[in-house]
């Protein structure tokens, strides 16, 4: 598989066999993954992957605050988008597409919340790559960094048969990370990547989010 057709087949995965994924392979991925282009070459990340025992209690203890009701916390910014922008509407779009995969109604606050602890679990993967930011780098640009290495994780991921979801609810709880998996407060948590191999069978994995036509993003400058 080329690269183009990895940009174009890789999908958010949110269902996962409980096949363990190798440290071996998990190197490789990280190992590629790391050629991603940064600022002044500067490679402003770090990685705790964790799995098994590690990997199970966090997912227990977020799963236990977050039933709790214990406040969410982020250490970078989370982008807010505005009720009646586009961005809104396809986040909801989203929410509708994998619910309806799932079979669940909008008022079965049961399933709704079954769904929710899924995020808080890492997805049941395997195991979950957190990726982390040293304290002294400020602004936003070390987060674009990290943006164009996570792309580069997800699509590496693609060759060896994984499937990947990032999401931010693996971090929500820095706290858990930091006793459980030896993250030093000297570290900035930024992202968590489940990662596995696809279970086929779960229904969400099947949806196909729609992209925006080219056309309607591009402005042709200078071009005939």
């Amino acid at each position: 598989m080329d690269v183009v057709e990895a940009m174009r087949t890789r999908k958010s995965i949110r269902g996962y066999k409980p096949d363990p994924v190798s440290r071996e392979i998990l190197e490789e991925i990280l190992d590629a993954a790391c050629r991603a282009p940064s600022a002044l070459n500067t490679q402003p990340w770090e990685f705790f992957v964790l799995g098994g025992d590690v990997l199970q209690q966090v997912s227990r203890e977020n799963v236990k605050l977050m039933e709790s009701g214990a406040p969410l916390e982020l250490e970078v910014a989370e982008s807010s988008f505005p009720k009646d922008s586009v961005y809104r509407r396809r986040q909801v779009d989203l929410a509708k597409q994998l619910f309806r995969s799932m079979g669940i109604e909008r008022k079965d606050e049961e399933k709704r919340m079954a769904w929710l602890q899924r995020g808080f679990r890492h997805f049941d993967a395997p195991a979950a790559i957190i990726i982390v930011q040293d304290e002294v780098l400020t602004g936003d640009g070390p987060l674009m960094d990290i943006g164009s290495l996570m792309q580069s994780i997800c699509l590496a991921a693609v060759k060896y048969g994984l499937g990947t979801c990032i999401a931010r609810q693996g971090v929500h709880y820095p706290d858990v990370l930091r006793r459980l998996a030896g993250i030093p407060k000297t570290k900035k948590i930024v992202i968590a990547i489940a990662i596995g191999y696809p279970d086929k069978d779960f229904p969400a994995n099947a949806v196909d989010t729609e992209r925006e036509p080219t056309e309607s993003l591009t402005t042709w400058v200078g071009f005939e």
